[in-house]
């Protein structure tokens, strides 16, 4: 039996060596195959070796940065953190106490507690999070989480858009939000929308072989892929020409709570725009918008006695105008179907035709377009004036205008400012051309853009021509009369607009709103308020442009006082600050004259003496440090500026904090300005609250937080 059983064992074995020797066979072939073709199934193990053994580590870059004219930084990638928890037991450090991690984070954060536990909550989960209120986080609030000392919170770190200012021109800059296929910053609105191209940044790469560790294997190379930064973009925004604009608004938008609001500070020789704002607004920083649309540049509106000064500078420049001529003021009846147009004030009698645009007599100018000019000449010179279509601004969302001119009374009213809408940035561009000799240019916000890397200017505004509508003479014309609207103090609709140290010229507006079928509304707060201003009258150095929708006028004298606050502090710290010389011989007393001093000349004095003699000339003299030699001082040489005007004087020696409650925004703004810090400022006005306080020994590292409110200072506005 034995031997039959040993030679079905070795069958056996011969049989499962056999089939051994053709596996091996196989394998070998296959093997060999590889080495040669270097590829399995369409896999390219090189290609696949490479990978799994390649490190890859991103390189960031930032986003351009938007600037005001004079570097001023508007926008900016500024280091941000995402706060996340690790709910890994097995690792050295993590969350231990959810409720407590959870109550202390949430007012840092500004989520609710429930919210946070239910992410820390989340089964198998060994790293979260805690988003939204923990994305993004600034500086600030990563040190104070860092204070709680709170197990498993840890920060992961990002970059994010930042507005130094918040509500500071933000219709112009715009706001980004995270592109979620790129994970980068996209322009949602304004410049940060339109410039995006320019603005946005490509990431670099850094690829090395690694092993298991991610640590590089020696004798390898490094791989790396520069990245390129975004486009910086100057504007011709001017930081303290804004500030006070913005100061003004806030300060109009809180005691009066119109419908809205909008101001435009521009230079009639080139067409920049140094200031633009609205009111309602918001923080780019907190993208609090409601209105997405650019106010100044969309949604037209009638604008009232306004468009008289270019009905009127029509009828110069045709001939056509004689101002002693008289009419009968009162009412005038365009044709027998209609109803009548009404001047403000129907007692007036017979008055000369000058006499109608100082008093804005809705009557005279219904028959120069219906009886003088023509409809149709009229409609040539709203062409002209660029009424009848977009002005071409360098800024995204441009309405058109609605020019209605079908019907006789429709023309006869846009004579008035009535009937037809047009754009504050339309009324901007045509005054230039009245405040600069007939040339008219188009108004823009863009300087210049520049790659940050290497300086080259990728694109640079030239001054636009766009017309000539008018003559020199009857641009000077127009100038005399706007003149007298303001200087007239027994006629002219404007005198609560004068300057007593300036030619300020300009024409009021207060036009009626439309309600629809049931015509336009009633009552004294119905109306949008107006003022077209410029100075000095000879040679305009600025046009700035104020107006304000249904106001709440109880208890306010004129009706205009809310255009007022807004246009004065602007248009007198503007010429100021540009170093327009105030008019000599012409000022109402001598008194006024007396109050103004001219500013020295006093960097590398001693602080002690420059202190003392500024504060003889009754300037309010605040100084950074106690000894030492000027190193800065707030206000340029050579300015002249009323006595009790602050100046900041920073010395070379130990640099403390001034007590800053009470500043405006502007002088907050000279103040970090001349100390080279990057303040954390939070909403307009003035300050309220400071930190480091009062006397504190100013370093490098030293971070200065200021909270401002409308209408905080006790101080009074010069």
């Amino acid at each position: 039996m034995f031997p039959q059983k040993n030679k079905s064992i070795n069958k056996w074995a011969a049989l499962l060596a056999i089939i051994f020797l053709l596996l091996f066979f196989v394998i070998a072939g296959r093997f060999v195959y590889i080495a040669e073709a270097k590829e399995v199934q369409n896999h390219n193990l090189v290609d696949k070796g490479k990978k799994q053994w390649t490190t890859l580590k991103v390189i960031d870059s930032q986003r351009g940065e938007i600037l005001d004219r004079n570097g001023g930084i508007l926008a900016q990638d500024v280091p941000a953190y995402t706060v996340a928890a690790v709910l890994d037991q097995d690792t050295s450090s993590y969350v231990k106490d959810k409720e407590k991690t959870a109550a202390e984070l949430a007012p840092i954060i500004n989520m609710s507690e429930s919210k946070i536990l239910s992410l820390l909550d989340r089964k198998n989960a060994k790293q979260v999070e805690l988003g939204p209120g923990g994305r993004k986080i600034s500086v600030q609030q990563k040190e104070k989480i860092e204070k709680l000392k709170l197990p498993g919170i840890i920060f992961l770190p990002e970059s994010k858009r930042n507005y130094p200012n918040g509500t500071f021109a933000s219709y112009v800059l715009g706001f980004t939000n995270l592109d979620d296929k790129t994970q980068q910053q996209k322009g949602i609105l304004g410049l940060e929308q339109s410039l995006n191209p320019y603005l946005s940044e490509v990431d670099g790469e850094l690829s090395f072989y690694s092993d298991g560790k991610n640590i590089k294997i020696q004798n390898t190379t490094k791989n790396i892929k520069e990245p390129k930064n975004g486009d910086n973009v100057y504007l011709t925004l001017d930081n303290k020409i804004q500030s006070v604009l913005e100061d003004a608004m806030s300060t109009v938008d809180k005691k009066y709570k119109p419908h809205r609001m909008v101001a435009v500070v521009a230079d009639p020789k080139t067409g920049a725009i140094l200031a633009m704002s609205n009111r309602p607004t918001f923080n780019p920083n907190e993208k609090n918008i409601k209105n997405y649309k650019n106010d100044v540049i969309a949604n037209p509106f009638e604008p009232g006695s306004v468009m008289k000064t270019f009905t009127l500078a029509a009828a110069i420049n045709e001939g056509k105008w004689n101002g002693n001529a008289t009419y009968k003021s009162g009412s005038y009846k365009v044709s027998p179907g209609t109803m009548p147009i009404h001047d403000w004030d129907e007692d007036w009698g017979t008055i000369s035709y000058e006499q109608g645009f100082i008093r804005s007599s809705n009557t005279a100018f219904s028959r120069v377009v219906d009886n003088i000019l023509g409809p149709d000449k009229f409609y040539d010179y709203l062409q002209r004036f660029g009424f009848t279509k977009k002005t071409g601004i360098d800024l995204p969302g441009e309405d058109p205008s609605q020019i209605n001119f079908k019907w006789r009374l429709d023309q006869v009213m846009t004579g008035f400012g009535q009937a037809s809408a047009v754009t504050p940035i339309q009324i901007v561009q045509a005054a230039t051309a009245i405040a600069n000799d007939g040339k008219m240019v188009q108004p823009y916000v863009i300087q210049e853009i520049k790659d940050p890397n290497t300086g080259k200017v990728v694109q640079q505004h030239k001054v636009k021509e766009v017309g000539t509508p008018i003559t020199k003479e009857t641009a000077e014309q127009v100038r005399h009369l706007m003149s007298e609207v303001v200087h007239d103090k027994k006629n002219g609709t404007g005198t609560l607009y004068d300057l007593p140290n300036y030619d300020v010229i300009g024409k009021t507006g207060t036009a009626q709103i439309s309600g629809g079928p049931e015509g336009y509304l009633t009552g004294r707060d119905n109306y949008v308020f107006s003022f077209l201003g410029m100075a000095p009258e000879k040679d305009p150095k600025l046009i700035v442009y104020v107006a304000i929708d249904r106001p709440h006028l109880e208890g306010v004298a004129s009706d205009s006082q809310p255009v007022a606050d807004v246009f004065k502090p602007v248009m007198k710290n503007a010429l100021q600050y540009l170093n327009v010389e105030p008019k000599s011989g012409q000022v109402d007393s001598k008194d006024v004259q007396e109050q103004i001093v001219k500013v020295g000349n006093w960097q590398g004095k001693s602080l002690a003496s420059a202190q003392k003699a500024l504060e003889k000339q009754g300037l309010d003299v605040v100084t950074v440090g106690n000894k030492g030699e000027v190193e800065a001082q707030s206000i340029t040489a050579g300015t002249q500026v009323f006595k009790d005007s602050k100046i900041i004087l920073v010395g070379t020696g130990t640099k403390t904090m001034p007590d800053v409650t009470g500043w405006s925004l502007t002088d907050v703004l000279k103040l970090v300005k001349m100390l080279h810090v990057d303040p954390s400022i939070t909403g307009n006005g003035y300050v309220v609250q400071q930190s480091p306080a009062k006397g504190t020994v100013l370093k490098d590292d030293t971070k200065i937080e200021l909270k401002l409110e409308p209408n905080g200072n006790e101080e009074k506005e010069e």
